[in-house]
């Protein structure tokens, strides 16, 4: 017999409160109080130069995080957006050039392009919610400079298909890595295919200090040129006053620089990142395991379920008309559930509402870089560009997985959406 829904008079299926998704800013103590109150009673609040000498806890956050993840070069900054649009910088992205970002990432990851007076062309996803690479190839034109990839939701991208798209047309690859940081994809770390892997720090993310970013490479080029276009000072350089040591090497830049307090909270959130990961996976499995075999419902498709970083539990109902009845049912039996597409309500995180691209928006009446006369090509912009976007994620119901919860809080969980699922589907 089946279990009366709550929606309808009967128990809630979860009683216990839900945790924000909050992963490492739940779990600032009393390391991260340590890191930041070294810093203040030295008063070295900036990474070269204090009072007195004393090592950079930036640059030490650097380190560790680049034997982290196996990169040879990382460079701290103070927003992840600022990583991106420092990668278009250092890889040469420019007036003229298009490059392809996903329709479904956060505004930022578009924004960066025309930051950078480049002109973004904008590909479908697929079932694994992330970039797709059949439409990805179909998007490349004499005009297209690189692509950003987006590991949305902690879940990795098909990197075997878009590495070797990338390589076959030569075209730059920038790793948007901000939802994944720690998850792999088949043994190796994201943000390590690319050309350059661009992080957040910022306070929804796994490991955060508020706010904050990276940008890491293996190339000695690109890293002296992130260098450069972060830290327009040239502070970094052996002599920030000496001529060029190889041509293209000083440009004009911004200040993108990450400061010695959130390199001190990164430094103990770093460490904490292995265990908060293995909390987060441990809970999504275990809910996993007890819904697995649900008729009504398809679990999101990984490209690799070993390098997901289980922020996230996602899956599909088949008839999208039926998900915001089903939401609000688990709703109604405790379960923080949401939907991923509704047309009618504005997210920065679906190119729908992206407007300042539809309008092509720009911060001067010129409309550079649509106007300029660098660029050849012809773009416009429609909420029909990418149909399986909009398909795919009305669709989808998405249920946080905070590392905080408890194996009771997972068994609940799973018990909510079996008890709806065999209610209603």
């Amino acid at each position: 017999m089946t279990e009366e829904l709550a929606i309808n008079g009967g128990p809630r299926a979860k009683t216990t409160p839900n945790y924000p998704m909050y992963p490492g800013g739940l779990e600032i103590g009393e390391e991260e109080k340590k890191q930041v109150l070294e810093v203040l009673d030295r008063k070295y609040l900036f990474r070269y130069y204090g009072p007195e000498e004393h090592p950079s806890k930036v640059a030490e956050f650097e380190q560790r995080f680049a034997e982290i993840i196996g990169a040879k070069y990382t460079v701290a900054m103070n927003a992840c957006t600022s990583a991106l649009i420092s990668a278009l910088a250092a890889v040469e992205v420019g007036p003229g050039d298009e490059v392809i970002v996903p329709a479904y990432t956060f505004f930022a990851s578009c924004a960066a392009v025309v930051t950078a007076r480049a002109i973004p062309r904008i590909c479908d996803i697929d079932d694994s919610l992330t970039m797709d690479p059949d439409h990805l190839e179909s998007l490349i034109n004499e005009h297209t400079k690189a692509v950003i990839c987006v590991h949305m939701r902690g879940v990795p991208c098909d990197m075997d298909r878009i590495t070797a798209i990338c390589r076959q047309h030569d075209l730059r690859l920038i790793e948007d890595t901000a939802q994944a940081c720690g998850g792999t994809y088949k043994g190796r770390m994201l943000g390590t295919f690319g050309d350059v892997g661009c992080f957040s720090f910022q306070y929804h993310k796994i490991i955060t200090a508020g706010e904050g970013g990276l940008a890491a490479t293996d190339d000695d080029r690109l890293y002296n040129r992130l260098m450069g276009y972060h830290d327009t000072a040239a502070c970094w350089r052996p002599d920030r006053f000496a001529p060029e040591r190889y041509e293209g090497e000083l440009f004009c830049g911004q200040n993108y620089r990450m400061s010695e307090v959130t390199g001190a909270i990164m430094l103990a959130q770093l460490a904490k990142l292995e265990g908060l990961l293995a909390r987060m996976r441990r809970n999504k499995k275990r809910i996993k395991n007890q819904i697995k075999d649900l008729k009504g419902i398809t679990l999101r498709r990984l490209n690799d379920e070993e390098g997901d970083t289980a922020v996230s539990l996602v899956f599909m109902l088949e008839d999208k008309d039926r998900v915001p009845y089903f939401i609000e049912a688990l709703r109604a039996e405790g379960v923080d559930a949401v939907g991923m597409f509704n047309q009618g309500i504005p997210d920065w995180h679906i190119y729908h509402h992206w407007k300042h691209i539809m309008d092509k928006g720009t911060v001067t009446s010129e409309g550079c870089p649509y106007t300029c006369p660098y660029y050849k090509g012809e773009i416009e912009y429609s909420p029909n560009d990418c149909p399986n976007t909009p398909e795919h994620l009305s669709r989808a119901v998405h249920i946080d997985v905070p590392p905080q919860m408890s194996e009771e809080d997972c068994d609940m969980i799973a018990r909510a959406i079996c008890k709806v699922t065999e209610a209603l589907l």
